[in-house]
C-alpha cells in the first residue's frame, strides 16, 4: 500500500533501469519512495515491478516533489551532460532551500564542481555519487561512491548504506571526500574497468587464435580462472558468455557479434585527466585507444589483405603457455589495478580529496564490476599504509607480482612473435619495466629539447636549471634568410630568471 501524500522519505528522478532499481531496493528495505520520469512506460513498469511495496511514480513533477517529505533528499539518474542541467533547471524551482539534490549518473567530475558550488550559493545541498554495479547491482546491491557536501550524505547515509552490497557484512559504500571526489572516484574505477575488459579480450585472442582452442575450452578456461585467485565480477561474466548459444542455433552468440567496441566516455576521461596530473596509466589509455581502433572494420579488413594474416600459433608446449597465460593476466591485471590507485593518490593531492584508498579498495570489492578477489590485497596494503606512494611498494604485493612475471615475459616475448595483437599486456609489462627502472634514457629527450627549444635541462648532483648552445659543438647552421644567426652563449641566463628579461617559452615539445 503505498504511502499517504508528502510521506515518501526519498524522490528518484528518472526510472531507466538504474534508477527503477535502486528504487525498488530501496522499497525492499522498507523505505517509502517516490519516482518521477516523463515517460509515461517507466511509470507504469514501476507500478508493476513495485506492486505492494512502499514506491510510487509520477509523471508530474510538481506532485512528485510535494510528495516527498521536507527537507527532500531526490536523486537523479539520467545521462551526463547537459541533460543533468536541464533535470536541474526544471525541479529546482519547485524545492526549497535546504533540500538535497544528489547526482547519481556518470557525470564528469568538473561539471559536478560547478554544479555543487553553483547549488550552494542558492541555498541547496548537492553531491555526486558514483554508482557501479549496473542493473543487477542496483536492484540487488550497488557499490556507491557518493562525495561532496558532507552533512548532506550524512542525511542520506542510513539509506545508502542499507542498499549497498555488503561484504563480510560491511556496507559497499562509503564518504569519498570533498567536491567531486566521488564522480571522479567513480571515473578512476571505470578506466580500471577498460583496462581489465580489454586485457580479457586479448586473453580470448590469444587462447583462440595463438593456443587453438575452440570455445568450449575456453569457457573451461575462465572458469577455472574464475574459482582461484583470478575470481572476478568480469572473469565470471566472461564464463557464461561462452556458455550462452544465440537463439536457436547450435553456436555462441559471442561469434555473431560484429568486433567493434563502443564506449561512453568515461575510459577517455580518466586518460585525459591522468595526462593532466601526469600519472601514468598506459594501460587504461591502451584500453580506449583499442576500442577506438576496433571501430576501423574496413580499414583494418583492408590492411589485413594487404599484409596478410597477423597472427599465427604460439611457440612452445600448450599446457604450460596456459600456466604462464594465467600468471600474465594476473601481473596484467595488478598493473591496472595500480594504475588507478596511483591516479588517485595524485588527484587526491591536487585537488585536496584526502581519499582514503583502503577504504575505496575495500567498498569496490562488492557490488562493482571491477570486483576481484585481488582487491583484498589492495585493501590490505593499503590499510598498512594509506600513504603508500604506490601499491607496487607494498611487500605482499610485490611478491604476488615477482611469481607472476616470468610467465607474463614469456606469453609476450611468443605472442609478439607470433604476431599477435597483445597491446594492453605489453603496456602493462613496459609500465612495469619502466618504473622499476632507476635511470630512464629520458635524459636524451631533455638534452633534445634544450637543443631545439632552449627548454633547459637539470643536471646530477648540482642545484639549478640549464641551457647549452648545442651548436657550439659543431658547424653552426647558417641562419635562414632575414634572420640573424643565434649567438647565445653556452650557458646563458635561464628564461623567466631575475638574470633574464625575457619569459620562459610557452612552446613545449
Amino acid at each position: 500500500m503505498s504511502p499517504n501524500p508528502t510521506e515518501f522519505a526519498f524522490g528518484m528522478i528518472g526510472l531507466g533501469t538504474m534508477g527503477r532499481n535502486l528504487l525498488l531496493n530501496m522499497a525492499d528495505h522498507q523505505f517509502a519512495v517516490a519516482g518521477y520520469d516523463k515517460n509515461q512506460k517507466q511509470v507504469d513498469l514501476l507500478a508493476q515491478e513495485g506492486q505492494g511495496k512502499p514506491v510510487q511514480g509520477f509523471t508530474d513533477p510538481k506532485a512528485f516533489v510535494h510528495s516527498i517529505k521536507t527537507p527532500r533528499a531526490i536523486m537523479m539518474l539520467v545521462p551526463a551532460g547537459a541533460i543533468v542541467d536541464s533535470v536541474i533547471a526544471e525541479i529546482l524551482p519547485l524545492l526549497s532551500p535546504g533540500d538535497i539534490l544528489v547526482d547519481g549518473g556518470n557525470s564528469h567530475f568538473t561539471d559536478t564542481e560547478r554544479r555543487a558550488k553553483d547549488l550552494e550559493t542558492k541555498g541547496f545541498h548537492f553531491f555526486g555519487m558514483g554508482v557501479s554495479g549496473g542493473e543487477e547491482g542496483a536492484r540487488f546491491g550497488p557499490s556507491m561512491m557518493p562525495g561532496g557536501d558532507a552533512e548532506a550524505y550524512k542525511t542520506m547515509q542510513p539509506v545508502f548504506e542499507a542498499i549497498a552490497a555488503k561484504v563480510d557484512g560491511d556496507p559497499c559504500v562509503a564518504y569519498m571526500g570533498p567536491g567531486a571526489a566521488g564522480h571522479f572516484v567513480k571515473m578512476v574505477h571505470n578506466g580500471i574497468e577498460y583496462g581489465l575488459m580489454e586485457l580479457i579480450a586479448e586473453t580470448y585472442g590469444v587462447l583462440k587464435t595463438g593456443l587453438g582452442l575452440d570455445n568450449a575450452a575456453i569457457g573451461q578456461v575462465f572458469t577455472q580462472w574464475n574459482e582461484g585467485r583470478l575470481q572476478s565480477f568480469l572473469v565470471d561474466i566472461t564464463k557464461d558468455i561462452f556458455a550462452f548459444m544465440a537463439p536457436d542455433t547450435d553456436h555462441l552468440l559471442l561469434d555473431d557479434i560484429k568486433d567493434e567496441a563502443r564506449s561512453k566516455g568515461t575510459g577517455k576521461w580518466t586518460s585525459q585527466v591522468a595526462m593532466d596530473l601526469q600519472a601514468p596509466v598506459p594501460t587504461i589509455d591502451t584500453a580506449v585507444s583499442m576500442r577506438d581502433l576496433s571501430k576501423y572494420k574496413q580499414l583494418r579488413g583492408q590492411l589485413a589483405e594487404q599484409y596478410g594474416p597477423a597472427a599465427g600459433a604460439l611457440a612452445g608446449d600448450k599446457d604450460e603457455l596456459l600456466k604462464q597465460l594465467e600468471q600474465a593476466f594476473y601481473f596484467s591485471m595488478i598493473m591496472s589495478y595500480a594504475q588507478g590507485m596511483h591516479l588517485l593518490a595524485q588527484a587526491s593531492a591536487e585537488y585536496k580529496y584526502d581519499l582514503q584508498l583502503a577504504t575505496i579498495a575495500k567498498i569496490w570489492r562488492g557490488g562493482c564490476i571491477i570486483r576481484s578477489t585481488f582487491l583484498n590485497d589492495i585493501f590490505n596494503a593499503f590499510e598498512r599504509d594509506n600513504n603508500l606512494a604506490h601499491l607496487l611498494l607494498d611487500g605482499g604485493v610485490a611478491g604476488l607480482v615477482q611469481g607472476a612475471v616470468p610467465g607474463m615475459r614469456a606469453v609476450v616475448g611468443a605472442a609478439v612473435a607470433a604476431g599477435l595483437a597483445v597491446p594492453a599486456y605489453t603496456s602493462a609489462l613496459g609500465y612495469f619495466d619502466a618504473f622499476r627502472t632507476a635511470r630512464l634514457p629520458s635524459n636524451l629527450i631533455q638534452a633534445q629539447r634544450d637543443y631545439f627549444g632552449a627548454h633547459t635541462y637539470e643536471l646530477i648532483g648540482k642545484e639549478g636549471v640549464f641551457h647549452t648552445q648545442w651548436t657550439g659543438l659543431r658547424a653552426k647552421p647558417e641562419a635562414p634568410a632575414g634572420a640573424q644567426a643565434n649567438e647565445t652563449p653556452t650557458t646563458p641566463p635561464v628564461p623567466g630568471t631575475k638574470e633574464s628579461n625575457t619569459e620562459p617559452s610557452k612552446t613545449q615539445a
